[in-house]
């Protein structure tokens, strides 16, 4: 199954000191695959599209998805986006965002493991603090479809 996440409204474009914190921090955005934080964007970037697969099956009845890119068990997997500073190869790590599945509608999910199209999740990266987005990301601060 194809996946898309379409990140805008980044916290490092706004003005004022928590902008200024983020810039200043080389902070950036990407999303964990394992234990790792790959394609990352900077804080002040216009925005951050990431695309990558996950496996889908059947688990009696009901759809189960997994790989490199899902964490969490059976009937809670989510993806995460995960903000950190990065100093040359280093990234240090201090805040996430859960994307999870169980608030993509089933018949999206269905379509995206039917190879009806790319599950797409739009959402803003700037939190209502103004930082960096992060915990659980619910609908309607995501959207979800299939392009």
């Amino acid at each position: 199954m194809h996946i898309r996440i379409e990140g805008e409204d980044l916290p490092g474009r706004r003005g004022g000191a928590e902008a200024d914190t983020l810039r200043l921090g080389n902070v950036h955005v990407g999303v964990q695959r394992k234990t790792q934080v790959v394609d990352r964007y900077p804080a002040d970037a216009e925005a951050a599209v990431w695309t990558f697969e996950v496996t889908s099956r059947e688990v009696d009845d009901l759809l189960d998805v997994g790989g490199p890119y899902v964490h969490g068990r059976p009937g809670a997997r989510f993806l995460y986006l995960s903000w950190g500073a990065v100093d040359g190869e280093a990234f240090a790590m201090f805040r996430r965002a859960k994307l999870m599945f169980a608030d993509v509608p089933t018949t999206m999910l269905r379509a995206a493991h039917d190879g009806a199209g790319v599950l797409v999740g739009r959402l803003g990266l700037t939190g209502p603090d103004g930082g960096p987005r992060c915990a659980r990301v619910r609908p309607p601060d995501i959207a979800w479809q299939i392009a």
